[in-house]
């Protein structure tokens, strides 16, 4: 498995290297591309590459042999000895580049965490800054190539100890009459999971969604705005 590198020397290319054969086997990377290929997105390696070498240094430009390839990777294609560098070797990005996959992927969590959370007292999302405040205090670290969604779980445990936080979802009945049914039935589905569903005789529609509480006046905010107010619902076990 290969890993990133957190607290590196400081490099001025982005790069995945590996060490094999008494060797550092290093090439040249689009820092975009290897996170999409890390996080299992499909992703040619040809396109990864920034330069279509291998090398011992990137940084001073000294080209592996290829003697040297043949014999720690069997091959001296360029395609598969990167795709082994990057299966099973680490990545190493500039200080700015990590620092920008820091700042989306922590935002992308905490605003997860806004939508599908509530204080336990009010019943209501906490605000954006408290949650930034206690990712502050429990110096949460924040893994680049995982998906956001499964990261919330295991930070929200770590966090919990300072910000109440509780998970809770609400189902919601919705009805709209055939002016806006086709419209807006896709945008429902982007809030939540439609359980039960009836498209009527006159073209209306009848739903039933389950969604985050932290999101229900958001998702009513947005019905009414798309239907003009021309809509009825309740929560399902009011």
């Amino acid at each position: 498995m290969s890993r990133i590198t957190y607290d590196a020397e400081k490099v001025t290319f982005n790069l995945a290297k590996i060490r094999k054969g008494g060797e550092n086997f290093e090439v040249a990377i689009d820092p975009d591309l290897i996170v999409n290929y890390k996080s299992g997105k499909e992703t040619d390696v040809k396109d990864i590459l920034k330069s279509e070498k291998i090398f011992f240094d990137v940084k001073k430009g000294q080209l592996a042999s290829e003697d040297k390839l043949k014999e720690v990777f069997g091959t001296t294609d360029v395609f598969s000895v990167s795709k082994r560098i990057f299966d099973e070797g680490e990545i190493q990005f500039t200080a700015e580049y990590r620092q920008k996959l820091q700042e989306e992927k922590r935002k992308k969590i905490i605003d997860l965490i806004h939508r599908k959370g509530v204080d336990p007292k009010t019943g209501l999302p906490h605000p954006t800054t408290r949650i930034e405040n206690a990712f502050e205090e429990a110096k949460i670290r924040i893994d680049y190539f995982k998906k956001a969604e499964e990261q919330v779980e295991e930070i929200v445990k770590k966090i919990r100890i300072i910000l109440p936080i509780r998970f809770e979802t609400k189902k919601i009945e919705v009805k709209v009459g055939p002016e806006h049914s086709s419209k807006i039935y896709g945008v429902l589905q982007n809030y939540g999971k439609i359980i039960e569903q009836n498209w009527l005789n006159d073209g209306g529609l009848q739903l039933i969604i389950e969604l985050p509480a932290g999101i229900v006046q958001e998702f009513f905010d947005k019905l009414n705005n798309m239907t003009h107010g021309q809509n009825e619902t309740r929560e399902i076990g009011e």
